[in-house]
């Protein structure tokens, strides 16, 4: 039996609200992040993300008292992030509500990170969130950023998914800046490029602009979709987006 294809609604949120911007800059509020997750829950979206945006830029931890709220009212798994530092801050989200912490900026500035997260609560808790452009310098041509694409890792992209999921990694959330809230398609080369350097599932963000541009990031190799304002703006559904998977052939819950 085929495992089915994730169809994942993310919830950016900055100072407590949901918001939405073109490559994180210029942006919009789109909503209440519990009001959202409810809604997205209900209109059976598999799981639900949660990105505090400004919390490592800020130096600060992820939200807890919205991040309990929003748990509270989804009966899918939560995968939360943003100022996720070391494993006591997965053990406070884990104990708030969340399923599944993603780790980015402070994995960078510590891998070892990874391993101590890993070990204490399994590699099926930990999420890398790798946000990639495109930069020629790097043998794979596409570069790791943090603090929401402000600043260059001087990384490159593949080896570090590499290495992540080597010292524990249990998915990892790939996010094109290139293509973030453009809605030209996701990057379908560069999730086909970490799909074939890593054994976990990759979950493909960044772009997504009509159902047919899931459809083209499943067939890259994608084991999950998930995109932003399509779904806060209701341009597209999450049952029009199954729909068309489906419709592609592949399997959906």
């Amino acid at each position: 039996m085929p495992v089915a294809l994730r169809v994942i609604p993310c919830l950016d949120v900055h100072d407590g609200r949901v918001v939405k911007g073109v490559n994180f800059r210029n942006l919009k509020d789109t909503g209440d992040p519990v009001e959202l997750a409810g809604r997205y829950g209900a209109e059976g979206a598999d799981e639900v993300t949660f990105l505090d945006i400004s919390a490592s830029a800020q130096g600060r931890s992820t939200t807890l008292d919205v991040v309990r709220r929003t748990a509270s009212t989804v009966f899918i798994p939560l995968t939360v992030g943003g100022g996720v530092r070391g494993a006591d801050d997965v053990d406070l989200l884990l104990r708030a509500g969340a399923d599944k912490v993603a780790i980015n900026t402070a994995a960078i500035a510590r891998p070892g990170a990874i391993d101590e997260i890993a070990s204490r609560f399994g590699n099926q808790v930990l999420v890398l969130s790798l946000d990639a452009r495109r930069e020629p310098g790097h043998p794979s041509g596409f570069g790791v950023t943090t603090h929401g694409g402000r600043n260059s890792a001087g990384l490159d992209a593949i080896a570090w998914a590499v290495e992540a999921v080597g010292r524990g990694a249990g998915e990892i959330l790939l996010n094109s800046m290139d293509a973030d809230g453009t809605v030209g398609g996701f990057d379908v080369e560069l999730i086909a490029a970490v799909k074939q350097a890593v054994d976990v599932p990759v979950i493909a963000s960044g772009g997504a602009g009509t159902a047919q541009h899931f459809v083209e990031a499943a067939q890259a190799g994608a084991d999950a979709v998930l995109a932003a304002s399509v779904f806060h703006y209701q341009t597209l559904s999450i049952a029009q987006v199954k729909d068309a998977l489906r419709a592609a052939g592949f399997t959906v819950r």
